[in-house]
C-alpha cells in the first residue's frame, strides 16, 4: 500500500511557513503581493481538467501568506518564527497523525506492504504538434508522481489515448517541471 509522505496542502503549508520564517514585515507584504500576484494571473489561465490546480496552488499559498501576515500584525512581531504560530505547529502535528493513521489502517486491512513514498506535484505542458495553423492554447496539468517521466507517463496514460485530451487536440507533452515543493523548500 502506497502513503504520501506529503499531501499536497501539507507541502503549500509546510512550504510557506518555512520560506516565511525570519521575514520582517516589509519583506513578508512583498510575498503576500507576488501569492496575490500570482492568485490573480491563475484566475485568468484556462481552467485545468483536476482539482489540483495552478488556480489552487496559487490560491493557498495566497491564503497561508495572508493568514501569516495578519498574524504579524495582530500580534505585532517585528519578524516571523514559527514556534510563535500556534497553527503552524498543529501543520506539522496533524501531518505526523495523518501519515501515524493511514500505515495502522494499512496495517489492519492486511497490506502487504506499507510504502511511505516522496512524491512530488509536477506541471505537465502540452501543446499542439509543430505546424498547426490554429492557435491552440497550452494545456496544463497538475499531477503527484514520484519522477518527472512517471508524471509525463501518467499524463500521457490518462489523457493521450483515443478520445482522451491529447488526441482530441493534437497535443504533445512539451514539459514537466516540479511544481510542489518549490525550488529551495527542503522537507
Amino acid at each position: 500500500m502506497l502513503i504520501y509522505e506529503y499531501l499536497p496542502y501539507e507541502f503549500i503549508q509546510l512550504g510557506v511557513v518555512s520560506k516565511a520564517s525570519g521575514l520582517d514585515a516589509g519583506a513578508l507584504a512583498a510575498q503576500v503581493r507576488l501569492a496575490q500576484e500570482r492568485f490573480g494571473s491563475a484566475l485568468l489561465a484556462p481552467l485545468e481538467p483536476h482539482n489540483l490546480s495552478e488556480l489552487l496552488i496559487a490560491e493557498l499559498r495566497r491564503r497561508q501568506w495572508e493568514r501569516i501576515a495578519g498574524l504579524m500584525s495582530r500580534e505585532a512581531l517585528a519578524m516571523y518564527v514559527p514556534a510563535r504560530d500556534a497553527r503552524a505547529g498543529r501543520y506539522a502535528q496533524q501531518r505526523l497523525q495523518r501519515l501515524v493513521e493511514e500505515v495502522a489502517e494499512a496495517e489492519r486491512s492486511g497490506a502487504d506492504a506499507v510504502e511511505i513514498t516522496r512524491h512530488r506535484v509536477y506541471r505537465i505542458d502540452a501543446r499542439t504538434a509543430a505546424g498547426s495553423t490554429v492557435h491552440v492554447p497550452v494545456l496544463t496539468l497538475h499531477l503527484m508522481e514520484a519522477t518527472p517521466d512517471r508524471a509525463a507517463e501518467k499524463a500521457w496514460t490518462v489523457h493521450g489515448r483515443d478520445g482522451g485530451l491529447y488526441q482530441r487536440g493534437g497535443y504533445r507533452i512539451t514539459s514537466v517541471e516540479q511544481a510542489l515543493p518549490e525550488p529551495g523548500e527542503l522537507f
